[in-house]
């Protein structure tokens, strides 16, 4: 009994540190949506230099885009002209962050680990670029994809119809689907159908279970963890590579399980190494990557992600060391709450619970 009292307390705390910031980012989201046409992305990336590069990693970031929905987006630009390299930039550093992401981890981590993530994102995306239009000249020639990591479920499939100037609009899509509006004149009801529509369903069930794992990992790690692993740190970054790596986790589901990593003990840098790989990397974009890029492109792509986020784990690390700063003291999720926290997390339960328990009213 006393276990689950501190479960719920944990998953209560999670949700009021989190749950402002991720509202009002998916509002941002949606503004963003409507006034940036699609159009833009794939205009600037078709040369094989550094700054198709910069500009598809720059594109990347601010985009409220899942590891899921990037694919078709990708697979676009790359059909468009984009060079692999600006195409592979871009695959890495969107879903890595985005506006919702960003302010939440703002919320829950503060402005330092914030600027720090976002910055290193837009590091490793561009080394893996540069490096894949240097080392990797070989051209792709198309293939079927996917008949190894998800053959009943081929995201290229659909690929191959999707474009950027879809003029018919079939209603509220997955970001994950082919389907893709016009832009016509700004509509406040369009921002919100696709906030807590389109983008919102996504990343309703990855940030359930980021909740859920989230409070789970803050009472079952010992607290005392971090003496544990203090002579071993790059132990703790290569589990939590190996486990982020295969991972579906999108970024901002990511941060519950890496802010209860950090209150158990674990370093600011091999929860840094987890909200890096975990969202950049899953099985599903390991087999889209290898077919759309070739396999040169894939090591690239992942020795980049794997070698960045160790190396940058540890920058951060020896930053909260040479400062002395309490990593766990960053954590806002003690503070004291308010109406607007209160409000903010019966909204996003609830929308999280309208989305995972739709499909099973629609067969009941």
């Amino acid at each position: 009994m006393e276990y689950l009292t501190l479960f719920f307390t944990s998953l209560i705390e999670l949700s009021h540190a989190m749950s402002p910031y991720i509202l009002f980012g998916l509002v941002f989201a949606g503004i963003l949506h409507e006034l940036v046409p699609d159009s833009i992305v794939t205009k600037h990336l078709g040369n094989e230099n550094i700054l198709s590069v910069v500009k598809s990693t720059l594109f990347g970031i601010p985009l409220p885009v899942c590891s899921c929905g990037v694919i078709p987006l990708a697979s676009s630009i790359k059909k468009s002209g984009a060079s692999k390299g600006a195409t592979l930039s871009f695959l890495i550093s969107t879903p890595i962050t985005g506006v919702d992401s960003i302010l939440a981890t703002y919320g829950m981590f503060g402005w330092i680990f914030t600027i720090y993530r976002v910055f290193t994102s837009m590091i490793i995306a561009t080394i893996a670029g540069i490096l894949t239009n240097f080392l990797d000249k070989e051209v792709q020639k198309p293939k079927p994809a996917f008949s190894t990591f998800a053959p009943q479920q081929n995201p290229l499939n659909k690929v191959n119809n999707f474009s950027m100037n879809t003029k018919k609009v079939q209603g509220p899509a997955s970001c994950c689907s082919n389907t893709n509006q016009e832009k016509n004149a700004f509509s406040i009801k369009q921002v919100f159908t696709y906030s807590f529509g389109t983008l919102f369903k996504d990343i309703a069930k990855p940030l359930f279970y980021g909740l859920i794992l989230g409070a789970l990992i803050t009472i079952a790690i010992p607290q005392d963890l971090s003496a544990i692993i203090m002579d071993n740190a790059w132990a703790s970054y290569l589990i939590a590579i190996a486990i982020a790596v295969p991972l579906y986790v999108c970024a901002t589901a990511s941060l519950p399980i890496a802010a209860a990593l950090m209150l158990a003990g674990v370093s600011p840098g091999a929860a840094f190494v987890f909200l890096t790989a975990g969202p950049a990397t899953n099985t599903v974009t390991i087999g889209v990557v290898k077919s759309m890029l070739g396999v040169t492109s894939l090591y690239i792509y992942l020795g980049t992600i794997i070698i960045g986020s160790m190396l940058f784990g540890l920058g951060l690390d020896y930053i909260f060391d040479s400062n002395s700063i309490d990593a766990s003291k960053l954590i806002h999720m003690h503070e004291e709450v308010g109406l607007i926290e209160i409000l903010s997390s019966i909204i996003l339960w609830a929308l999280i619970l309208y989305f995972i328990v739709k499909p099973y009213l629609k067969k009941a």
